[in-house]
């Protein structure tokens, strides 16, 4: 119980200092694009804990979800299939180089053409940049596994979906899971870029509006909001990973404890 009281202290301590450093350099402040973090946080309840939770937040973060599911679920299906064929990772390889040196911002005229202005275009913006940190991470993931282990499932004959989960996915999820948290960072970014053009509701188009519309202390709360959201997806990864690398983390600590 200490020792979590301890992390949480942790964790918390940066952040708190920060927040006070603000609170108190900005207190007093008359510069109209810089109020002070007391004019901030009084309009931040009721300019999010409204209508527009339900109208450009939530929709927001089902945009982002969906774009992760998507870009987790192509990204590990095609990183496996490179990670374990040489002969289609060389095919494809110069392909990939060249759409992932594509920044995503630069896809959204493209994907405004060909999937309009709806939800499809700013789910396919996620996806276009967070694909590539999974993808990428799953074939190094897959392309490192123990060479001892793959001998032993051809020595016992285990293929097909045995081995495909009980081997293959298993020693690349250390690697698979790293490239998810930065594809959620990078869709967090995304997801906001991809409301700023040819949208009418979302974090991104509100926290504009509320910029050309000279509501400067709205437009600060809503970058607080994006913070506050970051943080807690973050935590909410954090935990997803503790339960799905828990036999990797229990075999780490047993490596730490018998040296």
């Amino acid at each position: 119980m200490t020792r979590r009281l301890i992390r949480v202290g942790m964790f918390l301590a940066l952040p708190v200092l920060l927040f006070a450093i603000w609170w108190f350099a900005s207190a007093g402040s008359t510069d109209f694009y810089q109020p002070p973090l007391s004019s901030i946080l009084s309009v931040f309840p009721d300019t999010w804990f409204g209508d527009r939770m339900v109208k450009d937040v939530l929709p927001s973060l089902a945009r982002l979800l969906a774009g992760l599911a998507l870009a987790l679920v192509a990204g590990i299906g095609f990183g496996v299939l490179l990670g374990t064929n040489r002969t289609l990772r060389a095919l494809l390889e110069p392909v990939f180089e060249f759409l992932r040196a594509i920044p995503p911002p630069a896809l959204v005229p493209v994907l405004i053409l060909l999937a309009g202005i709806g939800d499809t275009m700013k789910v396919l913006v996620i996806v276009s940049g967070c694909i590539w940190p999974v993808l990428l991470n799953t074939v190094e993931g897959v392309r490192g596994a123990d060479e001892v282990l793959a001998d032993t499932c051809r020595t016992y004959r285990i293929t097909g979906r045995l081995r495909l989960y009980h081997f293959v996915l298993r020693s690349a999820s250390p690697q698979i899971m790293a490239g998810a948290r930065q594809a959620l960072s990078i869709g967090l970014i995304l997801m906001v870029i991809s409301e700023l053009k040819a949208a009418n509701e979302g974090l991104g188009f509100t926290v504009r509006e509320f910029q050309t519309g000279f509501q400067i202390p709205e437009m600060w709360s809503g970058v607080l909001l994006l913070g506050i959201i970051g943080v807690v997806l973050s935590l909410l990864f954090r935990l997803v990973e503790r339960r799905v690398l828990g036999w990797y983390h229990g075999v780490r600590a047993a490596e730490r404890g018998s040296l």
